[in-house]
C-alpha cells in the first residue's frame, strides 16, 4: 500500500514539473522578456475586455443597422458606454482629464462611423467619403493623444494600428452590404485578432512606463 502511494506521489509530482514550463509559455510577457507580474496581468485581462467591447458591439452595431433593426438604438447606447469605460480605464494612470479626453475622441469615433455605415447604406458616395476622411482624422487625434501620453505607443504605430482597425470595419460594412458573407467573416476575424494586439500594445505600454504599480 504504502508503494503504491509512494509511485502516485512521484507520478504526481512529475505531472506538475511537466505542466510548469507549458503554463509559463502561456503568460503574458513584457517586451523585455521578463513574465509579467498579476498586476499587470489582470491590466491586460481588462483591457482586452474592453476593445474586445469594442470590436464586438460594433460588428452588432453594422449588422443591426444595415438589416434595420429595431435595436440599433440600443446597442449604439451600449457602443457609447464602451468608450466610457476605456476612458475610465486610464484615468489611474493618466488623471481624470485625460481620461475624459480619450473617451470623447472615442465617442467622435463610434458617431462618425454611424455616420459611415447610414452613407454606406444609402449610397452616397459623397458622404461616405467625407465621413470616411473625418473617421481617419479623428484615429489620427486619438493616436496623436496616446503617443502624447505614454512615449512607449510611438506615433506612426499607433496610427497604422488604428487604420487598420478603420479598414477592417469598413470591409466588414462592405461585404454585408453586398452580402458576402464570407468575406465579412474573415473581416470580422481578422479586426478582432487586430484589436486584442492593439489592447495588449496598450497593457504593455502601461506597464513599460509605470513599473512601480505592477510590482508582483
Amino acid at each position: 500500500m504504502k508503494k503504491m502511494m509512494f509511485g502516485a506521489l512521484v507520478v504526481l509530482a512529475f505531472c506538475v514539473v511537466a505542466l510548469v514550463p507549458a503554463r509559463a509559455q502561456m503568460m503574458p510577457k513584457t517586451d523585455g522578456g521578463m513574465m509579467m507580474t498579476k498586476p499587470a496581468a489582470d491590466l491586460g485581462m481588462a483591457m482586452r475586455m474592453l476593445w474586445e467591447d469594442h470590436i464586438t458591439y460594433t460588428r452588432n452595431y453594422i449588422i443591426s443597422a444595415l438589416a434595420g433593426l429595431e435595436d440599433q438604438g440600443k446597442i449604439a447606447e451600449r457602443l457609447l458606454r464602451n468608450q466610457d469605460d476605456i476612458g475610465n480605464a486610464i484615468k489611474p494612470f493618466y488623471g481624470d482629464a485625460a481620461g475624459a479626453k480619450l473617451t470623447a475622441l472615442l465617442r467622435d469615433h463610434i458617431l462618425i462611423a454611424v455616420d459611415v455605415v447610414k452613407a454606406a447604406k444609402a449610397g452616397a458616395a459623397d458622404d461616405l467619403a467625407a465621413a470616411s476622411k473625418k473617421w481617419t482624422a479623428n484615429a489620427d487625434d486619438i493616436a496623436a493623444f496616446l503617443s502624447g501620453a505614454n512615449p512607449n505607443w510611438a506615433r506612426a504605430e499607433m496610427t497604422n494600428m488604428l487604420h487598420k482597425h478603420l479598414d477592417y470595419t469598413t470591409q466588414e460594412v462592405v461585404s454585408r452590404l453586398k452580402k458576402d458573407w464570407g468575406a465579412d467573416i474573415e473581416a470580422y476575424d481578422k479586426g478582432h485578432a487586430h484589436m486584442l494586439m492593439f489592447a495588449d500594445m496598450l497593457t504593455h505600454g502601461i506597464v513599460k512606463q509605470f513599473p512601480a504599480k505592477f510590482k508582483s
